[in-house]
């Protein structure tokens, strides 16, 4: 060291963030929602999620797997649904999103034959107010004490189901605002955490993996999911018990997703209360996706302009309509 001159000293923290994985991840699912945004309202679902698979992989194919897959030294869970909502992207309607989630490795609940969960989800105020085990009307007027708003106010997002006819007659009869849904509740669960949304409640029975999604998002950003196992039949009753499944456990956001270092990505394929959809210009697309990291607490909003010429000599892979 010269004399007389000082050496610099850090003053970047031990602690301080390390690679956000979810900036990579958003690449992957921006790649699935604008292969699958060709088929919005084509009235096909099964071809729009075989491109949203296919947009995905290829991304994923094309993006170092140290930064997908390794955080440090271990492997992560990752959790996906490269298209949350076939039938509103093959109807046109809104909330279709494509999602990916990772967090550390043995973190994520594995749901084995468990399609379906009972899910109440909520944001960060309502947080300690909600109960799965309670009464519909009951979690309504929790929720309202909550946010400091009357239960008339409360709106509730639910999947538009015959099994969720007597959930929407109760939280009707408290008057709560019901949203009814025809598909997908990974953004609805999202939406009823950020607090540019009028959503307060996410309330019914829908998808396993979909929950765990859910709750990797809501780890990032301070709200809360509560799940049951809801098995379909008998013999799915059986299979899960045999597994060792507790049906009569009430799972929550740590149960679902255990780690510190969660990322989530999702991109809009159909606008919705969550994002925009997909945009189409002469030479590209426009995408709008959220990217989250519970460990830093950050959520960022990327809107992204894709040039297909130059997106499609990088990748292989086709992306114009």
């Amino acid at each position: 060291m010269t004399e007389g001159v000082e050496s610099p000293v850090s003053t970047v923290p031990a602690s301080a963030p390390d690679r956000n994985l979810a900036l990579e991840l958003v690449r992957v699912t921006e790649s699935a929602a604008m292969s699958a945004g060709r088929w919005i309202g084509r009235g096909d679902k099964i071809s729009a999620d075989q491109a949203a698979v296919d947009g995905m992989r290829l991304m994923l194919d094309t993006t170092s797997m140290a930064g997908v897959v390794v955080i440090g030294e271990g492997e992560v869970d990752v959790a996906v649904d490269p298209l949350e909502g076939t039938n509103l992207t093959a109807k046109g309607q809104p909330n279709a999103i494509a999602t990916i989630a990772c967090a550390e490795r043995g973190t994520m609940f594995f749901p084995g034959a468990a399609v379906y969960m009972n899910k109440i989800a909520c944001g960060p105020e309502s947080a300690d107010a909600i109960d799965i085990e309670a009464p519909p009307a009951e979690n309504v007027k929790r929720v309202a004490k909550a946010r400091g708003i009357r239960p008339t106010e409360v709106t509730v997002v639910v999947l538009e189901r015959d099994r969720h006819t007597e959930l929407i007659e109760a939280l009707r009869a408290v008057e709560a605002q019901v949203l009814l849904v025809p598909d997908g509740d990974v953004a609805p669960a999202i939406a009823a955490a950020r607090p540019e949304s009028s959503v307060d409640l996410l309330m019914g029975i829908g998808g396993t993996p979909e929950g765990v999604l859910s709750a990797a998002a809501l780890k990032c950003v301070g709200g809360a999911l509560q799940g049951k196992l809801w098995p379909r039949d008998d013999e799915e009753r059986r299979q899960l018990i045999d597994a060792g499944f507790d049906l009569d456990r009430v799972l929550t956001t740590d149960d679902l997703v255990g780690g510190d270092d969660v990322f989530f990505a999702a991109t809009g394929v159909t606008t919705g209360a969550l994002l925009r959809g997909v945009r189409y210009t002469p030479d590209g697309a426009i995408t709008e996706s959220i990217v989250m990291r519970s460990r830093s607490g950050t959520v960022r909003r990327v809107e992204a302009f894709h040039a297909f010429e130059k997106l499609e000599a990088l990748s292989g892979g086709r992306y114009g309509r």
